[in-house]
């Protein structure tokens, strides 16, 4: 039977067509996005909100929530409702933020972390939390140090329950002459984490009782020089991918679920002529939703490679193109996989792209948000 028109239907019909009308949300598409930056004598302030639009792949304008120094990484606990910052500075330490709609957010506390030997820096650069959400794990690259810290029932970071002092170096000597401890990540009851200096991948077993950690030796390597920096993790956790810094290649590991261990697979170049300029630097590794591709910045030539991920795992390079930003210290995919945003910190621009469903290439879309020395980027839920 074919629907009346609106204007024959009674009053009080009508009144509830256009109340259910006007429920539907307008930006049922947005999402928060954080951005973490640096500080002094950058441009950046702290950590910034904006909005993303998923369906037409938008940025709202960035608006400061945070001030802070040197947020060069961001975490949100399971909840959605407390955001970590590690502040990259020499009085820095993992911060904690209620998270809300306006700003500014409220600071629930700061937790330094101790230098644990003579000279170290306790300013960490990358943080993640347990399978819990109530430990936070620290990286501090000037420290070649790796930490678990508790938190009080509010998030507040509040105890230091374990860390592991890394030692060590490589034979690239303007690099390499100190251990350095680039990322931290925990999956199950294993703590991964990348020392640039060591051309490792320590792994750890993590106790889920108290945070304590175990070496789990031998680490896994790299080659020789290459320096690994971020990690990447397939759907399934069997499958670890390491960007690594100087080599400006991915390493590939098989992972054993029961043991931790990491198993290299294969190194492969992040450019067809597998070429190392001087000055460039791998930075950021994504992996696309899916499981289907995997991403890479490198900064100096500020160009994006694509890798295929196969059934067993191994990469397969499809495409290496310009980027569109200066220096892209981070990407990000969002939750939907189609879109990537990439964070310039020397133009001072967060520049989105638009994923092909089919290739997995990513193609500017001339879309981008100013924001000063964007260096972290963090999709809310």
């Amino acid at each position: 039977m074919p629907l009346k028109p609106l204007k024959t239907l009674k009053p009080l019909s009508a009144l509830l067509f256009m109340a259910l009308s006007l429920s539907v949300p307008a930006s049922a598409a947005e999402i928060p996005l954080y951005i973490g930056t640096y500080t002094a004598p950058a441009a950046g302030k702290g950590i910034y909100r904006a909005t993303f639009d998923t369906e037409t792949g938008r940025i709202g304008a960035p608006v400061l929530v945070a001030e802070a120094a040197n947020p060069s990484w961001l975490v949100l606990s399971p909840d959605g409702k407390t955001l970590y910052a590690a502040l990259e500075a020499k009085e820095g330490g993992v911060a904690a933020y209620r998270v809300g709609s306006d700003a500014p957010f409220p600071l629930l506390g700061r937790l330094p972390l101790v230098p644990q030997h003579p000279g170290d820096m306790g300013s960490p650069c990358h943080l993640s939390l347990d399978p819990t959400g109530r430990r936070v794990l620290a990286a501090s690259y000037g420290a070649g140090t790796i930490a678990v810290l508790g938190t009080s029932d509010d998030g507040t970071p509040a105890s230091l329950l374990a860390s592991f002092h890394f030692t060590g170096t490589g034979p690239n000597p303007k690099r390499q002459q100190a251990a350095y401890a680039h990322s931290i990540y925990a999956v199950g009851n294993f703590v991964y984490a990348c020392n640039l200096g060591g051309d490792e991948i320590g792994i750890f077993a993590l106790d889920p009782q108290t945070g304590a950690l175990t070496p789990q030796l031998p680490f896994a390597k790299v080659p020789p020089g290459s320096g690994p920096r971020h990690l990447a993790f397939s759907v399934d956790g069997k499958f670890v991918y390491a960007d690594n810094e100087m080599g400006l290649t991915v390493t590939t590991f098989a992972r054993d679920a029961a043991t931790g261990v990491l198993t290299a697979l294969q190194t492969l170049s992040t450019r067809t002529d597998g070429a190392t300029p001087d000055g460039d630097t791998a930075a950021a590794i994504v992996l696309h939703p899916s499981g289907k591709w995997l991403y890479v910045s490198t900064r100096g030539s500020d160009i994006l490679s694509v890798f295929r991920v196969g059934a067993d795992g191994k990469l397969e390079w499809v495409e290496t193109r310009p980027l569109g930003v200066k220096v892209p210290r981070a990407m990000a995919v969002d939750p939907t996989g189609r879109w990537l945003l990439a964070a310039g910190q020397k133009d001072d621009t967060v520049a989105v792209l638009k994923i092909d469903p089919e290739t997995g290439l990513a193609t500017p879309t001339g879309e981008k948000a100013a924001v000063g020395a964007p260096v972290a980027l963090l999709f809310g839920p």
